[in-house]
């Protein structure tokens, strides 16, 4: 079948990804907007005793228990300080075969950007603190690069379920006790998310 100029630009125009970029230590990521549900206000978060120290705490959101990771400290960065235009990102993330949510602490959000599979490049090998395993690529932002994240890695199930070195020293806690804190309810997946004009503006 003969491919016209209007039929490659549809394909062109269905390649096409839409991320979400913030910042996060000075640095600006990147996360498919599909796995965004929403951008809600960094408010009170609780802290769940002998949880990884890259979880924040958790929130209630409509009922349901969501852990906040703090990305930083996972790139082993100084941990995050809140501020004005501090925000939760809540994403969804699959656990076998449910949907489960968690939010990501982040700086600011900047902005949604389109990009095509051409726009992004391998990751980098150095000069990142983050694993290169965390990460689907790399994509140009003005002068800067932003790094897009792989948020079932980034945010794997089976970290929250490991417990740490010093966890394992202590006494009078069993695992159960400290799995059941860190891992999140399942919530119903939201195919359209819900993300507004003014949580992402700048």
């Amino acid at each position: 079948m003969q491919i016209t100029r209007e039929d490659t630009g549809r394909d062109t125009e269905q390649n096409v990804q839409q991320y979400l970029t913030f910042m996060i230590g000075g640095e600006e990521y990147a996360i498919s907007l599909l796995k965004v549900k929403e951008i809600i206000e960094y408010d009170i978060v609780t802290h769940v005793p002998k949880t990884p120290e890259w979880i924040r705490g958790v929130i209630n959101l409509r009922g349901s228990v969501v852990p906040v990771i703090d990305l930083a400290v996972k790139f082993r960065q100084a941990q995050s300080v809140a501020g004005k235009l501090t925000c939760i990102v809540i994403t969804e993330v699959q656990c076998g075969d449910e949907a489960a949510v968690m939010g990501i602490m982040a700086d600011a959000v900047r902005q949604v950007i389109d990009l095509r599979p051409q726009d992004i490049e391998e990751s980098p090998t150095f000069g990142t603190r983050v694993r290169v395993d965390y990460l689907l690529g790399m994509a140009r932002s003005g002068k800067k690069f932003c790094l897009l994240l792989d948020t079932e890695k980034v945010l794997s199930i089976d970290e929250l379920l490991e417990l740490p070195d010093s966890l394992e020293e202590g006494a009078g806690t069993s695992p159960s006790e400290i799995q059941v804190a860190a891992v999140p309810l399942p919530v119903e997946a939201s195919n359209t998310p819900d993300v507004s004009e003014e949580a992402i503006s700048e």
